[in-house]
């Protein structure tokens, strides 16, 4: 176990003492700022009749940041290493395999995590200049921070997974936003209409991502979404695990 933190101390410090961390935060912090501005503008002096974290999920903004920013973090999780050379040097040390993966996973989640914090400021901008008592509800809060975090572990994952397959930080840049496109597309073919259909649809519909954090963020938790989610970020997990075993058989 501290082999396990020290590790991710060290690849959580990394993100700060570049500046590639800071911006990406200050990007997150613009463009949520920016997409609550033109939803609050378009609204005008309308209530709002739903929380106003399902009102900014319902734009692509999220998405967008997911998409970007998932690839900004995890592109030099092992490509920079590896091109480097400091890779080997990491891998020869008296650290297990699983350690390494999980401890690159766990730090880029939390900075994935800390970089949604500028969200909080703006939910709290609403309620303080716009009278919106539900801005800062708990439970909506909480709904809307777990699908923020469950996504992001499994868009983590599998860009952890492609930085594990290269050295190239930009090719596994790439390699990470075409899998997020797949994603995207895989959910707007399994729309809620499936939810009806035979167990095939029904199976499909639990990759309606968009749905699923809508509901998130209006505070509703649906366990089989987590089970999925978690599922889906293990299982990428372990194929990461399995890349960088891998360097044993050659």
């Amino acid at each position: 176990m501290r082999v396990y933190l020290t590790l991710t101390r060290r690849e959580l410090a990394t993100y700060f003492v570049s500046l590639t961390g800071y911006v990406t935060i200050a990007a997150v912090a613009l463009l949520c700022g920016l997409s609550f501005w033109v939803m609050l503008r378009t609204m005008g002096t309308m209530p709002f009749q739903v929380p106003v974290t399902e009102l900014f999920f319902q734009n692509p903004m999220f998405w967008f940041i997911l998409l970007i920013a998932n690839a900004v973090i995890t592109m030099r999780l092992f490509a920079q290493e590896k091109y480097s050379g400091t890779y080997e040097t990491l891998m020869t040390t008296p650290v297990g395999d699983l350690q390494v993966v999980a401890a690159k996973f766990t730090a880029a989640w939390l900075f994935y995590m800390i970089m949604w914090l500028p969200f909080l400021g703006c939910c709290y901008l609403i309620q303080h200049y716009a009278q919106q008592a539900g801005a800062l509800d708990p439970g909506v809060l909480l709904g809307t921070y777990l699908g923020i975090g469950l996504f992001g572990a499994f868009f983590i994952s599998f860009g952890a997974c492609a930085s594990a397959l290269t050295v190239n930080q930009m090719v596994a840049a790439m390699l990470s936003m075409l899998l997020g496109m797949a994603v995207f597309a895989l959910g707007y073919v399994a729309g809620p209409g499936f939810v009806s259909g035979p167990w095939r649809n029904q199976v499909l519909s639990r990759f309606c991502f968009f749905e699923q954090m809508r509901e998130f963020a209006h505070g509703v938790i649906d366990t089989r979404t987590v089970v999925v989610l978690l599922s889906l970020a293990f299982l990428f997990l372990f194929l990461t695990l399995r890349v960088v075993e891998s360097r044993r058989w050659k």
